[in-house]
C-alpha cells in the first residue's frame, strides 16, 4: 500500500496479519483499536500507513509481503496459533518459515490428518474462512469395520443430522474400510457425524485435497511455499 492509499480499518488490521478481515470487525468494536491515539470503533473508517494504528497499544502496519504456505498435518496437532495446555501446533510445525505473522485458513480436528493453508493475507483467510465460499474438500475415512453396499448407498444419497440435511458431491470406495468423501460443507466434524448416522466410527480421517490445493508429495508434519499457480488458483476460488 503506498503512502496515498486508504483502505477501512477493518482491511487494514487483515493486511497487517493480525487476524482475518471478519475478525477484525470484533477487535474494533470491542474497543482493541486506536487510530492516531483514538479509540476507533467503525471497520470503515478509512486509514492509510501514514496513520498510526495500534492494536491493544501495539503499533502495526501492513505487512511487506504476503506468505501462503501448505502443510501436511500431522495427528495429534492442534489447528490454532498457541494452545494453553502446551500441545504441539500447526505453528510449532511451520516454526521460522517467515518473519510474517501467519494464521492457518480453518481448522482440522487434532486427530485429523491433512491439507492445512497458512497465510498473512487476512482477505484470502476470510474468504477461504466464510461458509459462502463453499470450498472443495476431498477426504479419505478409514472406518472401524468395512462398509456394506447398502451403507454406502445411503451415504451417498445424503443423511439428515441434527443440523440439516447434508450430501456428499462425490463418493468413492477406495478399500472395504476406506472411503473417499468430497464434500462442500464446512460443519464442525462433517465427514465423521455422517458415518456415525450410519453406524459407522472414523478411526482415522485425511484431508488430501481443500479448495483445489492438494499435499500431493509432502510427508507428515512437511511444509512448503504455495507456487503462484495455486496462489492464483485459491484467488480464483477454481
Amino acid at each position: 500500500m503506498s503512502e496515498v492509499d486508504v483502505m477501512p480499518l477493518n482491511k487494514f488490521l487483515a493486511h497487517s496479519g493480525v487476524t482475518s478481515r471478519r475478525n477484525a470487525v470484533e477487535f474494533i468494536k470491542d474497543g482493541r483499536v486506536s487510530v492516531n491515539g483514538k479509540e476507533i470503533f467503525e471497520p470503515g473508517f478509512k486509514v492509510s500507513d501514514k496513520d498510526k494504528v495500534t492494536v491493544d497499544e501495539k503499533p502495526i502496519s501492513t505487512v511487506k509481503e504476503m506468505v501462503y504456505i501448505l502443510l501436511n498435518k500431522p495427528t495429534n496437532t492442534i489447528t490454532s496459533t498457541e494452545d494453553p495446555e502446551g500441545r504441539q501446533t500447526v505453528m510449532d510445525l511451520v516454526a521460522g518459515a517467515t518473519s510474517e505473522k501467519i494464521y492457518p485458513i480453518g481448522r482440522l480436528d487434532w486427530n485429523t490428518t491433512g491439507t492445512i493453508i497458512l497465510t498473512n493475507d487476512g482477505d484470502l483467510n476470510q474468504k477461504l474462512s466464510h461458509p459462502k465460499f463453499e470450498k472443495s474438500k476431498i477426504y479419505a475415512a478409514t472406518l472401524d469395520r468395512p462398509i456394506t453396499r447398502k451403507d454406502f448407498d445411503r451415504l451417498a444419497s445424503g443423511v439428515e443430522l441434527e443440523d440439516g440435511f447434508i450430501q456428499p458431491d462425490r463418493l468413492a470406495y477406495i478399500a472395504p474400510h476406506i472411503i473417499e468423501i468430497k464434500l462442500h460443507s464446512g460443519k464442525n466434524r462433517i465427514v465423521r457425524r455422517m458415518f456415525e448416522e450410519i453406524g459407522y466410527e472414523v478411526k482415522k480421517l485425511d484431508r488430501s485435497m481443500f479448495a483445489g490445493i492438494t499435499v500431493a508429495g509432502l510427508s507428515r508434519g512437511e511444509w512448503r511455499l504455495l507456487t503462484p499457480e495455486e496462489i492464483n488458483k485459491l484467488k480464483g476460488f477454481n
